[in-house]
């Protein structure tokens, strides 16, 4: 692909008024967009900024902040606004910032010296330390961190090469001509834009293509944190700016639908909702197609700059994740999916990896003789929750083993919107308040896609006799999921499997 600013450039000189960024109160021409891009980016230059994180929530100057430390050639950090205060401690302190460009007049988690205005009005400079860590880290342009596998994150470091690769192979698979008819001409921000999915497909890839980006806040569009969303409100900003595509999570799907049966439909202007994030149930998307939801699922990773695979209107197989993108190899090992092609430069702090070398995604899958990709399962105990959030059980169960009224513990809520523990309790004393009150002290320590809502209390406790662990002491996560699997049908409403509980023990909320 061509340098990505020259083509934003070429479009802005032929098309200058065409509008770019819209939110509700401006609206900014492609003209408008690369000048101040510019201005920012020899604002960060002349200020001796190689480094920087960037915080905020979803807005215009949040994508101009973006753009410029590229055009800058800047290493940037973006700051996920769901992480917990340890979390984001921990990813300022691994990646040594000195200072991030701040949208708004939104306080930071962590002491600063000095704020400083920028040459952008309502983006600011806020300095952390002594003026010593502002070397950018060669030739990365971005260092992405997920919600991670544990309590700590990992910075997933992408060169400039790497962000181009998949815009322009998205862009291609998403707007190519035999697909013109969709008139894909304005796309409504859903994710943070610190998610690198909708850092790239929802801002990178629109415009490449000069099309135009409806941005809006979090809260003003109904999501609040990482797992909390207003379909109301949502749907009527949906159809206030009568969108053509957006990015979804599976549980944003899941409300999709179920407004739609309710009366309350998607506008007719949308034509494209691309789905990932977490696996998606095959039943979901036969009921979001019965009711014409044009949504096409995908796959990726931040390893691998976001998106590997994706449907679309030309080729769609519902229960895939689509083919496989053009800019890049996958095969499958021993059930394994493996990519290479346009995979990372490392982890931050880490060895570095090649793009040549195959990229071991953990992921068990199969491609059929189609091409299409389909996703079985993974080969760690990881869980995804349904708005796409990494949480590793074993970091949970950890924290929650610090409770006194807990004796043991699994988490659940692969694919659900929020986690939930088995609990055993300590001793027969101990009530069940006592265990709700014990876990709510944990959820202060924990980001809140990965706080316990509710809980089984079960008397039984899990040993190697009744083959709920192993001779060593390891949970067996199958076995202990089958055998509550009443009660944990019971918690995300699963009617089919109710009727089939062990009734082994009790669901409680946290109150």
């Amino acid at each position: 692909m061509s340098n990505f600013f020259e083509i934003i450039e070429l479009h802005a000189q032929q098309h200058p008024n065409e509008i770019a960024l819209i939110s509700d109160d401006l609206q900014l021409s492609y003209s408008d967009l690369v000048k101040k891009v510019d201005i920012l980016a020899n604002w960060l230059l002349e200020a001796g900024i190689g480094r920087a994180g960037l915080w905020g929530e979803n807005s215009i100057e949040w994508i101009i902040a973006d753009l410029a430390a590229w055009r800058a050639r800047i290493s940037l950090v973006p700051l996920p606004r769901f992480f917990s205060v340890n979390q984001l401690q921990h990813v300022i302190h691994q990646s040594e910032l000195a200072c991030i460009l701040v949208v708004g007049e939104m306080d930071l988690i962590v002491p600063i010296n000095e704020r400083v205005p920028t040459s952008i009005p309502n983006i600011y400079c806020d300095h952390l330390q002594s003026m010593g860590h502002y070397q950018a880290i060669g030739r990365i342009r971005k260092i992405t961190y997920t919600s991670g596998t544990t309590g700590v994150p990992k910075g997933v470091c992408l060169t400039n090469e790497s962000l181009q690769n998949v815009t322009g192979a998205l862009a291609e698979r998403i707007y190519s001509s035999a697909d013109s008819s969709l008139q894909l001409n304005r796309h409504f921000t859903v994710l943070p834009l610190s998610t690198l999915l909708e850092n790239i497909a929802g801002v990178y890839v629109p415009l490449l293509l000069g099309k135009a980006i409806v941005v809006l806040n979090g809260p003003s569009i109904g999501l609040l944190g990482s797992s909390e969303l207003s379909v109301p409100t949502l749907l009527k900003r949906l159809h206030q700016y009568q969108a053509n595509s957006l990015i979804a999570l599976p549980q944003i799907l899941m409300a999709f639908v179920e407004a739609s049966v309710q009366g309350f439909p998607l506008p007719a202007s949308l034509r494209f909702i691309a789905l990932g994030g977490a696996r998606t149930s095959i039943q979901l998307l036969n009921r979001a197609h019965a009711l014409k939801i044009p949504v096409y699922e995908g796959y990726g990773l931040s390893e691998c700059a976001s998106v590997v695979s994706l449907n679309s209107p030309r080729a769609n197989k519902l229960g895939s994740v689509g083919k496989p993108l053009g800019h890049v190899q996958v095969k499958i090992e021993q059930g394994e999916i493996k990519v290479r092609g346009n995979t990372f430069s490392g982890y931050l702090g880490q060895d570095s990896h090649s793009a040549d070398d195959w990229l071991d995604t953990g992921d068990l899958g199969y491609m059929d003789e189609e091409g299409f990709l389909f996703i079985t399962g993974r080969k760690k105990n990881l869980l995804i929750s349904s708005f796409g959030r990494n949480i590793s059980p074993e970091w949970v169960e950890s924290e929650l083993a610090l409770c006194r009224s807990i004796r043991q513990c699994m988490v659940v809520g692969d694919a659900q919107p929020f986690c939930s523990a088995i609990v055993v309790p300590s001793s027969e004393q101990v009530t069940a308040k006592q265990i709700g009150q014990d876990i709510t002290r944990t959820n202060q320590q924990l980001p809140d896609y990965a706080k316990i809502k509710k809980f089984i209390v079960t008397p039984e406790p899990f040993t190697s006799r009744n083959q709920l662990l192993t001779d060593n002491g390891r949970l067996r996560r199958s076995e202990i999921a089958a055998y509550y699997r009443g009660e944990i049908a019971a918690i995300y409403s699963n009617p089919a499997f109710c009727s089939s509980s062990q009734h082994a023990g009790v669901v409680y909320d946290i109150l």
